[in-house]
């Protein structure tokens, strides 16, 4: 359980970082959208991670690897936009967020489910239809009977 000064460093970097990531995004992003979907300060206050929601890209782990390559640049940005709340910026890493994906699959999983349960519902109920459903009678002929010599 993070204290609430972890909370609340993690409150003023995430607010801090969404802001820089507004203005300077672009430039390490390019065209992908991205969300800060949570941020964690370990207890010492000496590392931050930054949990990243990717969109509007096909490989999210690039753009995750482009954020950690500019680390040095973002820390900085950081630095200034902090330097009146904490006597030391932590280090960063980031990572991506894989909860919406994993939502989305969950998603897909149970509407093929109830797809499949919808189909099968329909089949035993016609199943049952024709089991009720009165048999034709075929006509018989009554067997003939012997004339009389």
């Amino acid at each position: 359980m993070d204290s609430r000064r972890q909370l609340k460093i993690a409150s003023l970097i995430k607010e801090a970082f969404t802001e820089i990531l507004s203005r300077e995004g672009k430039s390490i992003a390019g065209k992908a959208f991205i969300t800060v979907t949570n941020v964690t300060v370990t207890s010492d206050l000496t590392l931050t991670r930054f949990y990243l929601s990717v969109f509007n890209e096909a490989n999210p782990d690039e753009v995750v690897e482009r954020f950690r390559e500019h680390k040095a640049e973002i820390k900085r940005h950081l630095g200034e936009k902090l330097r009146h709340h904490l006597r030391r910026i932590p280090e960063i890493e980031f990572f991506r967020d894989e909860t919406l994906d994993n939502a989305y699959r969950i998603e897909e999983v149970f509407k093929k489910i109830n797809n499949e349960k919808e189909e099968f519902l329909k089949e035993l109920a016609e199943k049952e239809l024709q089991a009720k459903a009165p048999k034709a009678k075929v006509a018989r002929k009554s067997p003939a009977k012997k004339k009389a010599k």
